[in-house]
């Protein structure tokens, strides 16, 4: 298990371990994000498939990155933007994405929780600096692929699909609009392996059914829980 490398909305990191355990030695993630469950499998065979390319290129940068790269990023000053770092601009994403927690995209500069001080150690600095620093070499095995979740290659794995959801996932770049839930459920349903695919409660683009209840952005329309739904073509499968 590693911590995550950067918080995303609609992360699954803290949920992962309460979803089935992988059967397979491959892990693919055709809407990868922050990838919080193959996070929690960082040995397997991880294919992150993501259309964001800001995302995408951060992966990239971090598969490739060495703790000595990571610990020599700057730190930054409440009243910093990013676009002041003498840093590549995947450097910039990556402690974008820790000015804010749990945004759909980098912030340039330190939001209101960050600079209220409330929680420092999770935000940008020297110990969230030093964790992804330590935890780097152990994905240097990761592939990532830039695209549309059609482009994932078609082979037996296990495959960890959380589109952005259907009635909630307007706030991404890709977002919950630009998808054919009709032609996703089909896809879904081809894999070949062990498919877990997330949704909130209430949707129906697949036989989904009730499955946890996860705690979700509270800065997001109030929201403090997230009813999670699950499908997956396993003939039985537990909480």
């Amino acid at each position: 298990m590693m911590w995550p490398f950067f918080t995303f909305y609609g992360g699954k990191w803290r949920a992962a371990p309460r979803y089935p355990v992988p059967n397979f030695n491959t892990i693919i993630e055709p809407f990868a994000g922050a990838a919080g469950y193959s996070t929690r499998y960082p040995a397997k065979r991880i294919i992150l498939i993501e259309k964001d390319s800001t995302i995408a290129a951060l992966w990239r940068y971090l598969i490739v990155a060495t703790p000595n790269t990571i610990r020599k990023l700057p730190l930054i000053d409440m009243t910093q933007s990013v676009n002041e770092l003498d840093v590549c601009p995947e450097a910039r994403s990556l402690i974008g994405f820790w000015l804010n927690k749990g945004s759909a995209s980098p912030c340039r500069s330190p939001s209101a929780w960050m600079r209220s001080g409330v929680r420092p150690k999770s935000y940008w600095g020297e110990e969230i600096r030093e964790r992804i620093a330590s935890q780097v070499a152990q994905i240097d095995h990761w592939k990532v692929i830039t695209g549309d979740y059609s482009m994932a290659p078609d082979r037996e794995a296990t495959w960890f699909i959380d589109p952005p959801y259907e009635k909630a996932g307007k706030h991404y770049k890709h977002s919950s609009k630009d998808i054919d839930f009709k032609g996703l459920s089909t896809w879904c349903r081809s894999r070949r392996g062990q498919t877990l695919v997330c949704e909130n409660e209430g949707a129906t683009w697949l036989p989904f059914r009730p499955y946890l209840i996860t705690k979700s952005t509270p800065s997001v329309r109030g929201k403090a829980k997230s009813r999670e739904s699950l499908w997956s073509n396993d003939a039985i499968y537990e909480r």
